[in-house]
């Protein structure tokens, strides 16, 4: 007798297919060598400049795939768009991809991997992963802000928890900006040589590293879960 396969086993099934499937694809880029052609600061730059108007769509695109396919180096990709776009447009492009990546991150663990964990879990997915709203939106923004914690994983863990996608897509919005566009002024200073601008640039990632854990240490309750 056929046994029939519930629902959670189905979404199971899927989401295993999803990261062998990732793991398929960074593997068949790094064969190909796309994965350190991409992590080649001049030669990328070189290609994107050669592409026209294409260029901001391939910048966007790829940055958006190196979120989702989490091996792939992101900062290589917004140096690049600040050499070749400026301060602002570089910016914008990495801000572009960067919020379509996580999104493409969000929504495939929401629909693959909430059921599965909540099966997983029983009742203590309520206990573990029903924040406060507000808590939970605000440890997203800062995870943004920190250049050392994985934008991608950030990004998938987020889909399995009860934050919505709206206060998902403002706290990462609001959070990647400041880091864009610090990656993105980095990038153009270094197209243009320019060692005391580099410098200040550098500063202003350790400050803003700094000033993001001081406020956590300060403020712990402000960032602890609350059960409803």
């Amino acid at each position: 007798m056929a046994t029939s396969i519930t629902d959670g086993q189905q979404r199971l099934i899927k989401l295993v297919a999803v990261i062998a499937l990732i793991i398929a694809g960074y593997f068949v880029l790094s064969h190909k060598g796309i994965i350190d052609f991409l992590a080649d600061g001049a030669a990328l730059k070189a290609w994107i400049e050669q592409l026209g108007l294409f260029g901001p769509l391939v910048i966007i695109g790829l940055l958006a795939l190196a979120i989702v396919m989490s091996p792939i180096p992101s900062a290589p990709i917004a140096l690049v768009s600040g050499a070749v776009y400026g301060h602002y447009l570089g910016t914008l492009y990495v801000v572009l991809g960067a919020e379509l990546g996580a999104i493409i991150a969000f929504f495939t663990a929401r629909l693959l991997g909430a059921d599965t964990l909540k099966g997983w879990l029983g009742d203590r997915y309520d206990k573990y992963m029903l924040g406060s709203q507000t808590t939970l939106m605000g440890i997203v923004f800062l995870s943004r802000l920190l250049p050392f914690v994985s934008f991608d994983m950030v990004s998938y863990a987020a889909g399995v928890t009860a934050l919505t996608f709206w206060r998902f897509a403002l706290a990462t919005l609001a959070g990647v900006i400041p880091s864009s566009f610090l990656l993105a002024h980095f990038g153009s200073e270094l197209a243009s040589a320019e060692a005391s601008n580099i410098a200040v640039t550098l500063l202003l990632f350790g400050a803003l590293s700094l000033g993001i854990i001081l406020i956590k240490k300060i403020f712990p309750a402000a960032f602890r879960p609350k059960n409803h």
